[in-house]
């Protein structure tokens, strides 16, 4: 039965509020349905946030094609020189060291600005923000730099190798050269399949262990001129130091700092160490590897720790 009050169409009384509904993940339960989906984050997610960052940055293009155009322009301009001479002074490949001299620089100080430039303009909270796990990013950010660096040197390196052969190839070996005599077959200089390995894959791994050294450093210094400063000073302060220990007090420090250098591991790799061994720099290789490790250990203590 309706109302006088209804049959002149007013409107109809408000039915009693349902009482409040407990809070839920979904709709059913009361609570927030996002209209995007949503998934959960995983380390693959990370990884390519990260290769789209370091590849779509310019100092990045940059520095890997200064990094190339050193290793085989100096590699070139090395064999063309030793071409000019009657006699091999050195082993086949050991002219690929000079260019990856300059070049490991330019790997070093990319693998610092992966990390620090982040922190420099503040973008670091974006970062973390996206992904709170953050050992999960500074893990992406070492896998994508370390792949990089590795594939881009080595193809540099095996580039520079392939030049030095096609153009030293049946050379005579010079009568009191310092070269290993695995090095020289018939009176010839070689390079035997071990030599190419380690002209090619194991400078490469050397060199973008040294990069990837320079990001965990990166990571605990927060600060870029600080990182590169540092890196540089791990490369070349060894050597410098050891050639101004002339005292015989001091030969044995001498000599493990010789030994031990950086630059001693990349250019016995080339079978032209420094401190007249006869070592391949697979284990100077060995021990670099461990003191990265133990460095990124120590970035992502740091970085859970402190406060960005």
């Amino acid at each position: 039965m309706t109302t006088p009050y209804q049959q002149q169409g007013a409107a109809p009384a408000v039915p009693p509020q349902a009482p409040p509904q407990p809070p839920g993940p979904g709709p059913a339960m009361g609570g927030y349905a996002s209209p995007l989906p949503v998934h959960r984050t995983h380390l693959g997610g990370a990884l390519a946030s990260e290769w789209t960052k370091i590849r779509t940055v310019r100092s990045t293009m940059w520095t890997l094609g200064i990094m190339f155009t050193l290793v085989v322009g100096v590699g070139f301009l090395t064999a063309l020189g030793l071409n000019s001479s009657d006699t091999a002074q050195m082993p086949l490949l050991a002219g690929g060291l000079f260019g990856l001299m300059l070049g490991q620089i330019c790997i070093i100080t990319l693998g610092v600005l992966v990390i620090t430039s982040e922190y420099s303009t503040g973008m670091i909270r974006t970062t973390l923000t996206a992904s709170p796990p953050r050992s999960r990013v500074l893990a992406a950010k070492a896998i994508v730099f370390f792949l990089l660096s590795f594939v881009m040197t080595t193809a540099a390196t095996g580039l520079t190798a392939l030049i030095n052969s096609s153009m030293l190839s049946g050379k005579p070996a010079m009568e009191y050269a310092e070269i290993p005599k695995e090095s020289i077959s018939g009176g010839e200089v070689v390079a035997s399949g071990s030599e190419w390995l380690g002209a090619t894959v194991g400078a490469g791994l050397y060199v973008a262990l040294l990069g990837l050294l320079s990001l965990a450093v990166g990571a605990m210094l927060r600060h870029s001129a600080g990182a590169i400063t540092t890196m540089l000073g791990v490369v070349l302060l060894p050597l410098l130091l050891a050639l101004f220990m002339v005292t015989e007090s001091l030969e044995s420090v001498r000599d493990k700092l010789i030994e031990y250098s950086p630059l001693n591991g990349l250019a016995s790799l080339y079978r032209i160490p420094m401190d007249g061994g006869d070592g391949t720099g697979w284990d100077l290789l060995w021990v670099l590897a461990g003191v990265t490790a133990a460095a990124l250990v120590g970035a992502f203590a740091l970085l859970e720790k402190r406060d960005v």
